[in-house]
Order: C-alpha cells, then sequence, then structure tokens
C-alpha cells in the first residue's frame, strides 16, 4: 500500500505508485546519482536565497549562509567558526 506524507501528500496515489515502481527499479549507483544531483539542487536553491537576500555578498559569505540555511546557525558557527548573525564572513 502507497503511503502519502510529507511534499508527496498532494500526489495522486497513481503517480505516486508509478514513481515508487521506477525508484524500485532503478540499480544503486542510479538512486545514488539522483541523491547526489537533489543534494546540488538543494545547494543552489539555498545559495539564490542568499544572493536575493543579500546582493553585496561574496562567494564565501553566499557559501556560509548556504550552509546555515541547511545545517544551521550553531553547526556553522561550530564547524566554520562563523556566526550567521554576526555579520561579514572570514
Amino acid at each position: 500500500m502507497t503511503t502519502r506524507r510529507g511534499w508527496m501528500a498532494d500526489t495522486e496515489p497513481k503517480a505516486l505508485e508509478a514513481l515508487n515502481e521506477l525508484r524500485r527499479r532503478m540499480s544503486a549507483s542510479e538512486k545514488l546519482v539522483e541523491a547526489l544531483e537533489m543534494a546540488a539542487m538543494l545547494i543552489r536553491a539555498c545559495e539564490d536565497r542568499v544572493r536575493k537576500d543579500f546582493p553585496e555578498a561574496g562567494e564565501r559569505e553566499i557559501f556560509l549562509h548556504g550552509a546555515s540555511l541547511r545545517l544551521g546557525a550553531e553547526t556553522v558557527k561550530r564547524v566554520y567558526g562563523w556566526d550567521p548573525d554576526g555579520g561579514q564572513a572570514p
């Protein structure tokens, strides 16, 4: 039985089942490629948002703000030593 949850909640059951069947038929390497492509898309979306919100930001600051959106401010402070609320990138 197909379950409907999260961002797929509004998907028609037949369409969701077709998608699930396609994924079941994928090889492990195809699934990995899809996951990496989705991760890259998420990174681009976060960085696009940062470019819109901080048009004067350099590439390092865009990277750090994007990381903050994906990972959270506390993780970025701990890993990169940068406070998203504190100003310019190092």
